[in-house]
């Protein structure tokens, strides 16, 4: 097209050029030399045009293989970026140690790395005793690696035991100028402890200073420390379980915006208003602080240079509000405004008239004492669960009196039919965290009433019922007998001694009450923590009063009591056992190498309370247990509890041996007034007792009765020193084949 342009423009400048020749002579040489262009011009309109013509066509070449080139070379190095881009990982995986003594940590760990590794991440869980931070811990601050901290309060405040060798070392390295303020700088952690509020002092200790520690290490911490709380009543979100669900939803999302690198930039707007960019100046002021008796102090400290409080309500300034954060913001609110309208009510709590145990007035914003993972627990161990917290179970003698094969120590000392015993509780809660519990600790804990409360006339009913449907279990079972199966369906005793602390019930009188009216003696138990409400209590068939340890450090070391003052509670509850009329009694549990050289103290307490019978038992082993370090070891032999038996009788003026069941492990001491004429008198008159409280009952407290006023002679093969050594000669010995023994009943 250009050159079909220019031939035109030639032919029509030579037509031109020609026209003008004639003229051309006439003129001088500088206009014929001005005059020639004139004539000329469209050659070189021509000549510019070609060339224009050309430069275009060669750059526009030159421009589509440009193009073509770098098109390629893009393609060439894409693979090459996607490359780099792959091998830039922001978390190479998370390690998860746990320290644990009941497994409920070592569980969380576990259920927290299934989830983790659904994000498809590397996790790997580690029990704290078999990791050495000396010689591991700084290398995860290289290794890209989350590491999450689940770690249990144990007894005291102190860490469970597979984890106290990791906690001593981490608490000396902080403070240890040999390793340095940035020992563990670039370690990025998070923290979630597993406590129980009600032991006040010591909520949470362990992962505070967990927390605490690593960050004076220079760790950097991902998110705010959680805190589960078995403690139902003041857990946020109602049981350990949903609490450490709840932290955990935070902690995955904190992880997958660290797995695409983004990075949580302060704001200064939280509550602290940046303070976490003055961590040296905190540091500073944390060394300090380090003592003890500061402990509270450090807490203000280590979590003022967190991120926001995600379990607390947002700031005036902040005006950005993450959404993951607004269920629990909402919960807050709530709470905040139920308490506003509780503290305009007045009467948020008062003193039961029953017993004085402190409790709620609001019974819908109570919560409800056992969990979904309780109730499964104790499931699984047996029990038959009562409304929202109180159990039944069938104790194992009474299995084994429906076959006559013999009947429990209460048979041989008290002269109960074992096989028409109903053992349970209204309160699966207790106060005390016992050694050889062997109720495997799985029963919450609290030192006053906090939860929902079913009616006593709920409870009873529906003990009775499930009961019953336990013995009609054994109906045309091999070798239980025909009456004996009748006869159990009619409960006649009432053992309140399966767990837990049933004198916390609110309405236990009630409940006492209940059973006398349907002809159902009583046999309560209680863990002398509750000096008044053991003043208060209606008179009961039999009141039990636990006497583990003879001495405060010993007390505390079997019992583990949530209270504070438990050793002058644990005196005064024995003062008042020594001011009830009716028949009262010590139940020592003997521990070998723990609580057995302790006589001269044992006297003194039993001259405090001055109790009708003293139960010596020696301690019945339950199996491996995280959560009780006794063993076989520490099971006396039954000699061995003879012999401690008849060294304590003797230093008692006014009692002496009376019992024995040989089959139980277990001796009675018996006041010398049970002794008339020279015969034993332990046994008890069921029929009169009911008569008794009856009488008791209708003249409103005003016709008293007394321990000897419902006595029965004790048969010649109860006693100490028989050669059936307890056992009934009504009832035929069975010898198992197998040697593992069950463990339940009372």
């Amino acid at each position: 097209m250009p050159t079909l342009i220019v031939f035109i423009l030639l032919l029509a400048s030579s037509v031109s050029a020609s026209d003008s020749k004639v003229s051309q002579d006439a003129r001088s040489p500088t206009e014929s030399y001005f005059m020639w262009l004139w004539h000329s011009r469209l050659y070189l309109y021509s000549a510019a045009a070609l060339v224009f013509g050309l430069w275009f066509l060669l750059k526009k070449k030159s421009v589509s293989k440009d193009s073509s080139k770098e098109e390629n070379d893009k393609a060439d190095k894409a693979p090459k970026k996607n490359d780099r881009e792959t091998k830039e990982v922001h978390v190479s995986g998370v390690k998860i140690f746990y320290g644990s003594q009941t497994g409920t940590a070592k569980g969380f760990a576990n259920e927290l790395s299934e989830e983790v590794k659904a994000l498809g991440l590397p996790a790997e869980v580690i029990d704290m005793k078999d990791y050495d931070p000396d010689d591991q811990l700084a290398d995860e601050c290289i290794s890209k690696s989350v590491c999450v901290f689940l770690v249990a309060t144990y007894t005291d405040g102190q860490p469970t035991e597979n984890a106290e060798w990791f906690c001593k070392w981490l608490e000396e390295a902080s403070t240890d100028f040999r390793y340095g303020k940035t020992y563990l700088k670039g370690l990025r952690y998070a923290v979630f402890g597993l406590g129980n509020s009600v032991y006040v002092g010591h909520y949470n200790t362990v992962c505070k200073n967990v927390d605490k520690w690593l960050w004076m290490l220079s760790g950097r911490r991902i998110m705010t420390r959680g805190e589960g709380d078995c403690n139902v009543v003041k857990s946020l979100n109602g049981s350990i379980q949903a609490d450490f669900l709840a932290w955990k939803v935070k902690f995955l999302n904190r992880l997958k915006t660290l797995a695409k690198g983004e990075k949580k930039n302060c704001s200064g707007k939280c509550k602290t208003e940046g303070s976490c960019k003055n961590k040296r100046k905190e540091r500073q002021e944390e060394e300090k602080k380090t003592s003890p008796q500061n402990n509270s102090s450090e807490d203000d400290l280590v979590e003022s240079s967190s991120d926001e409080d995600e379990f607390g309500l947002p700031d005036e300034k902040k005006t950005v509000l993450d959404v993951e954060d607004l269920g629990n913001i909402m919960n807050s609110i709530k709470k905040a405004k139920s308490k506003e309208e509780s503290q305009r009510d007045g009467q948020m709590v008062k003193l039961s008239k029953l017993n004085g145990v402190q409790k709620i007035e609001d019974e819908g914003e109570r919560r409800e004492m056992i969990t979904p993972a309780l109730r499964e627990a104790l499931t699984k161990q047996g029990y038959k669960l009562i409304g929202s917290h109180s159990g039944v179970k069938l104790c194992r003698w009474t299995k084994s009196m429906l076959r006559g094969r013999g009947g429990c120590y209460k048979h041989t000392f008290y002269g109960i039919e074992s096989h028409r015993c109903m053992e349970t509780t209204p309160s699966l809660a207790c106060a005390n965290k016992c050694v050889f519990c062997w109720r495997h600790h799985t029963n919450p804990v609290g030192t006053e009433w906090r939860w929902k409360m079913d009616p006593a006339e709920k409870i009873l009913e529906d003990a009775l019922e499930k009961h019953q449907n336990m013995i009609r279990q054994f109906r045309g079972v091999p070798g239980v007998k025909p009456d004996r199966y009748e006869e159990g369906l009619a409960v006649k005793h009432c053992a309140l001694s399966l767990v837990g602390e049933p004198i916390m019930y609110p309405e236990i009188n009630n409940f006492i009450r209940l059973l006398h009216h349907h002809q159902i003696s009583s046999f309560l138990v209680t863990n002398a923590q509750f000096p008044q409400e053991i003043r208060s209590l209606v008179p009961v068939t039999q009141l039990y009063v636990s006497v583990d340890a003879s001495t405060q450090d010993s007390l505390k070391k079997i019992d583990r009591p949530l209270f504070k003052d438990f050793w002058p509670r644990f005196l005064d509850s024995l003062k008042a056992l020594g001011e009830k009329k009716q028949r009262t009694v010590y139940r020592l549990t003997l521990v070998k190498s723990w609580n057995v050289e302790e006589m001269q103290a044992y006297s003194e307490l039993i001259a405090l309370g001055q109790p009708d019978f003293i139960e010596v038992k020696g301690v019945t082993y339950c199996g491996e247990s995280s959560a009780s370090s006794l063993t076989m070891a520490n099971v006396p032999w039954h000699q061995e509890v003879v012999t401690f038996v008849q060294q304590l009788a003797d230093m008692l003026p006014e009692y002496e041996i009376a019992c024995e069941h040989e089959h139980s492990n277990c001796l009675l001491i018996a006041h010398t007034k049970f002794k008339v004429d020279g015969e034993w008198w332990t046994w008890i008159d069921y029929e009169r007792f009911q008569e008794l409280v009856q009488a008791y009952d209708e003249s409103g407290g005003q016709q008293t009765f007394s321990a000897l006023d419902y006595v029965a002679k004790t048969p010649s093969w109860a006693l100490f020193g028989a050669q059936e050594q307890g056992f009934d000669p009504a009832e035929t010995r069975f010898q198992r084949r197998n040697k593992s023994k069950d463990i339940s009943g009372c």
